[in-house]
């Protein structure tokens, strides 16, 4: 597939200083702004999905009448974290 370009952004001379100031050793600005790109697009989608698992959450407890409270919820994210823990230790 060809490579694409994207837009050139102009930014405030404070900003390109901050960008070029945490850029690991060999690498480019371009290659820290499509690093960021990517980040940002993959942070929007699962965003996005989990607004929508979220409202479709909703609407079938709206639909069943079934609600689970705060500290019924975390107590399986407990039990699961403490099982996974164990898993992990043999």
């Amino acid at each position: 597939m060809k490579s694409a370009s994207i837009p050139s952004l102009r930014v405030d001379p404070e900003l390109r200083a901050a960008a070029e100031s945490v850029l690991k050793e060999g690498e480019t600005l371009s290659a820290f702004l499509e690093n960021s790109l990517r980040a940002q697009i993959d942070y929007r989608r699962t965003q996005a999905e989990f607004i929508a698992r979220g409202l479709a959450a909703r609407k079938d407890a709206k639909r069943t009448g079934v609600y689970y409270g705060a500290d019924e919820v975390l107590g399986k994210l407990k039990g699961k974290l403490e099982a996974a823990k164990a898993s992990k230790q043999k």
